[in-house]
């Protein structure tokens, strides 16, 4: 097999993000490679995406959802952003979504779209797939990518580092110019083997980063490999500090954290303790079970740490019929009931997890990033609409804007310039004699997690972000250490991206010393 390939887009991720950009550059008629690092390429944060996408409610306007956005994200919102989302977005859905990929999006008994309330919205508006949203979507998506005659996609490959000509050019020369990607270096899993990728321009859509933290909802491959690759690429990033907790997954010591989406709490379900009385109304009066994200974690953490329990409450059953539980979530109801917790009758134990990353890769509002012909979408991209804290059900529509701009962008320069030398890229050197031992990696991957948990988390302090840095400093220089002496494998290439990714995101909490949305300082 060649170690080369040449092509038109390279896109990183295939989410919602990477999806929907693949499939429309390739309907018009422009040739991706779409890389995935996972076996199966539905295998993405969208796929456990359980809450909805933003649509338009009966009394809604793009004014009133700007407004929910700014306000959850306390007023820290970039509005050129706000305002494309809020009129782009909701058209996009119908047109994209459910005119043409079909989304099975719950309908009404009329069969119209069923349109739910979610925390921080004024009027209900949210599309939902039963329990299961991003899970639909993404099956919709892959069902017209995968076998798509201008799409190649490349499973079990992981992106090593993106191509600059002024870092990896043979030509020195090239130094001098503005800085660009041209493409990732792309390790095959299965051989072992590193290819080049050249490329006319080069998308990330890698998705989040909750994996550098002890309990996430993210699935294993969120550990900040876009965000870590274009920042030693050189792009710019910001807001990297505001990592959105989710206030309730589920909790049980023999049991990884799962989501229990918000839109139980936009049904009626109560925050509680072990006595079932809810103890929200004394953190937001106004919106008790529904405030924005952080307030409703940061008080479950509280109570927590108050009452010196492990864990808080949700209740269902006390508010919700039983039938209607088991209509509008059934994946929660299963997944719970593996361990022996039926949310029809029984108490749901929960506690706040890492979830969604609101900074990222600065990009315009076309999804541009600041080295030129690299683009970032989706979760890993800081198109500025989040601020400091994300409005529910936002992360998905923003990824299916910006991918459509993005790829609309592209269309329209991609003739602009030639594809760069292949020649001028050299081929992976591999320096690693020995196979990497799983149990450092896992040792340091346990280490980075524990030390963004306890320092890094719901609440931070100075003493806290001060030891995190020390203790991450020294563990990056020795993973960089141990990362040049063994082969590469993807295990290896995550752990250097995590610990990169939680370095920036603790130098980040470092330097603002406010207390805004999710950035929480004691």
């Amino acid at each position: 097999m060649t170690d080369l390939i040449q092509t038109d887009v390279l896109i990183i991720g295939c989410g919602i993000a990477g999806g929907i950009a693949a499939l429309q550059l390739a309907d018009a008629g422009v040739p991706v490679v779409v890389v995935t690092r996972t076996e199966k390429p539905k295998e993405s944060n969208t796929y456990y995406a359980q809450g909805g996408i933003i649509y338009q409610g009966r009394e809604d306007s793009p004014e009133l959802l700007a407004e929910d956005i700014q306000r959850a994200g306390d007023h820290y919102c970039y509005p050129p952003a706000v305002q494309i989302l809020a009129t782009e977005g909701p058209p996009l859905v119908k047109k994209l979504l459910v005119d043409k990929l079909q989304v099975p999006f719950d309908r009404t008994a009329q069969g119209e779209l069923s349109l739910v309330r979610e925390g921080s919205h004024s009027v209900p508006r949210i599309l939902h797939a039963a329990d299961a949203t991003g899970k639909a979507i993404e099956r919709a998506i892959m069902a017209e990518l995968v076998g798509h005659p201008k799409v190649t996609l490349l499973t079990q490959h992981t992106a090593v580092d993106l191509l600059t000509p002024s870092h990896h050019a043979r030509d020195r020369l090239h130094v001098y110019e503005e800085r660009s990607c041209v493409g990732a270096y792309l390790l095959n899993q299965m051989t072992g083997k590193v290819i080049r990728c050249v490329a006319k321009n080069t998308i990330l859509a890698t998705g989040g980063l909750g994996q550098i933290f002890l309990r996430t909802t993210n699935p294993v491959g969120s550990r900040g490999d876009g965000l870590a690759m274009a920042y030693r690429a050189g792009a710019r990033v910001l807001n990297c500090e505001f990592v959105q907790f989710h206030p309730t997954a589920f909790y049980h010591r023999n049991a990884p954290c799962f989501l229990i989406s918000e839109a139980v709490r936009g049904e009626g379900a109560r925050l509680v303790h072990e006595n079932g009385e809810p103890f929200m109304q004394n953190y937001d009066a106004e919106w008790k079970d529904l405030a924005p994200r952080d307030v409703v974690a940061r008080s479950i953490h509280t109570e927590i740490l108050r009452c010196d329990v492990t864990n808080v409450y949700l209740d269902l059953r006390s508010y919700i019929e039983p039938d209607r539980i088991r209509a509008h979530f059934p994946s929660i109801q299963e997944k719970c009931r593996q361990y022996g917790v039926d949310i029809t009758t029984d108490l749901v134990p929960v506690v706040p997890a890492a979830h969604y990353f609101c900074g990222g890769i600065w990009v315009d509002t076309w999804g541009l990033t600041s080295i030129n012909h690299l683009y970032a979408v989706g979760e890993i991209a800081c198109t500025g609409v989040h601020g400091a804290n994300r409005l529910a059900s936002t992360s998905l529509l923003e990824g299916l804007v910006w991918a459509e701009r993005a790829a609309r962008h592209i269309q329209h320069s991609l003739d602009q310039h030639p594809l760069f030398p292949a020649d001028q890229i050299p081929t992976w050197h591999d320096t690693g004699e020995f196979e990497p031992d799983p149990a450092l990696i896992a040792q340091d991957m346990s280490s980075i997690k524990h030390v963004m948990w306890n320092y890094v988390g719901l609440v931070r302090t100075n003493y806290r972000l001060q030891r995190a840095l020390r203790e991450l400093r020294h563990l990056e220089y020795e993973i960089e250490r141990f990362y040049r002496a063994v082969k590469l494998t993807d295990s290896l290439i995550g752990l250097r991206n995590a610990v990169r990714s939680a370095l920036i995101v603790t130098i980040s909490a470092w330097e603002n010393k406010s207390s805004m949305g999710c950035h929480y300082r004691e």
